[in-house]
């Protein structure tokens, strides 16, 4: 004898057969109310992006909430910690009293710490705005009215992973759909062929790793992609870059019947599981979605990851390295519409300076061209008025000397209180700090703004309401900013 295996009941099986289908007069309701909103949208806009292909097509653009000053974020992370008092937020008072105990005794680091320490870098004054930045970034200094140094930002807790989950996802813990990820939701993308958020380092993974970039509960098509931006590989082949990019078996034709038969097959399972393609499982769909972008990748992808088309003048602007590659190509991806791209700077905390804060010569020597380099070229590219570029850590460091651990004693631990990020481009002010820490740097004293308050203003740039970027899952709604987050107006410009 054969037994048909039984089908899996779908939900709205289930919401007709329990309490006598009580639960399905509800949902009937609610539904209804839902295709009435949408008859509405239809009706007042016919063809509309939002009404026709936004809940069809996670690729599409959707009507932003208000006009934006932006279209693209490009996210420059030095993951590990920035000295802040070392690199964009001068603290004479460090020098004056440097070896004396900081005021206010212990003040409560993850390690054992002792008396203040000024910088051993110089500051110069640049720019028409007099924008004080150290020896250390003197070609970003150089664009000094272009940035908008923010010297008040803060976070709740010093460890690098629960810091950098927060600054990337809106949240100290990992399960949290990241900032990219909201921004193609929200949005979608200009460009089919290619994601619509993407990630380069030269390893993974960082200290966290790909939670960093993870779609969360948001629909997989949402995820960022990942490409290293390692320079091991002198000849720059983006075949080599991109795995699987290039299919060596079966040429574009043979690979689009392979990928039609998949979705046939696809179709088929969604109509004898679910009994109607509109229940399909949305992870389903999100697959189908990212095979046909891999499929289109496969003709745009190595063209634009092939920074070898670059002038040599464009080339040498931005210098060698790791950094300098993600920078360029970062500016070429926007170019070709993609969403957001963050450039690490490397795996593991390289900004984290607990034995010795010179080590940041040498991390600096490495960004410090690529970063100003990218806000020149995106200008002579006419893409900086309509790119939001955004650069910072996790969080900054402290005042105080580290002397726990062997070896020199010349380093800061972790500081969650008071640091600097900068912005660029994108409806942002240049020219201008906002807010400040203490006479030493350890904590905001004026203008606070919390990571929320980043995240609120880089959605209102990008045409977006913080609080109605929403997604509803395990029973509440959750956006990027928590239910927190103000969006800085006075650095808009």
């Amino acid at each position: 004898m054969s037994c048909q295996k039984p089908k899996p009941i779908n939900r709205r099986d289930a919401l007709r057969k329990i309490g006598g289908g009580f639960a399905m007069m509800s949902f009937a309701g609610m539904l209804g109310e839902s295709l009435a909103e949408a008859e509405t949208l239809n009706a007042k806009n016919p063809g509309s992006v939002a009404a026709d292909t936004a809940a069809t097509n996670p690729w599409m653009l959707r009507d932003p909430h208000f006009k934006p000053k932006a279209k693209h974020v490009i996210f420059l992370f030095m993951n590990g910690g920035l000295s802040h008092i070392d690199s964009f937020d001068n603290k004479p008072m460090l020098t004056k009293y440097h070896g004396q105990p900081m005021p206010g005794g212990d003040l409560g680091h993850e390690r054992k710490t002792g008396t203040l320490m000024k910088s051993p870098f110089e500051f110069s004054r640049y720019g028409k705005s007099g924008l004080e930045v150290s020896e250390l970034f003197p070609n970003v200094g150089a664009c000094a009215d272009d940035i908008c140094v923010v010297k008040s930002v803060f976070t709740e807790i010093p460890n690098h992973e629960p810091a950098l989950i927060m600054m990337n996802t809106g949240a100290n813990i990992i399960g949290r759909p990241s900032m990219g990820s909201w921004l193609t939701y929200g949005l979608g993308t200009t460009n089919k062929n290619l994601p619509g958020f993407v990630v380069l380092c030269p390893k993974v993974p960082t200290t966290v790793g790909p939670p960093l970039w993870s779609s969360g509960f948001l629909p997989a098509v949402n995820q960022a992609t990942y490409v290293t931006s390692d320079t091991s590989s002198k000849d720059f082949d983006p075949y080599k870059l991109i795995p699987d990019i290039h299919n060596s078996k079966y040429d574009i034709t043979q690979q689009r019947k392979e990928l039609e038969l998949v979705k046939k097959l696809d179709s088929l399972n969604e109509e004898e599981t679910y009994g109607n393609v509109a229940d399909a499982d949305p992870q389903l769909e999100a697959t189908i979605g990212s095979m046909e972008t891999a499929y289109r990748m496969q003709t745009e992808a190595p063209d634009v990851f092939d920074v070898r088309k670059e002038s040599a003048a464009t080339i040498k602007m931005y210098g060698e390295g790791s950094t300098a590659r993600g920078c360029l190509t970062a500016a070429r991806l926007i170019e070709r519409g993609v969403r957001m791209v963050q450039v690490y700077y490397s795996a593991g905390d390289p900004w984290d300076a607990h034995q010795d804060i010179q080590a940041h010569r040498k991390n600096a020597k490495d960004s410090d061209q690529p970063f100003a380099a990218l806000i020149k070229d995106l200008k002579a590219r006419g893409l900086l008025d309509e790119t939001i570029i955004v650069c910072g850590s996790e969080f900054g460091r402290t005042p105080v000397v580290e002397l726990g651990g062997a070896g020199t004693h010349a380093g800061r631990d972790h500081n969650p209180h008071g640091f600097t990020m900068w912005l660029a481009g994108g409806g942002v002010k240049g020219g201008m700090t906002y807010g400040a820490t203490d006479d030493f740097g350890w904590k905001v004293v004026d203008k606070p703004v919390h990571v929320h308050d980043i995240h609120a203003t880089i959605l209102y740039l990008m045409g977006i309401d913080h609080t109605k970027l929403t997604f509803r899952s395990s029973g509440r709604d959750f956006r990027l900013t928590d239910v927190a987050g103000n969006v800085i107006h006075d650095i808009i410009a």
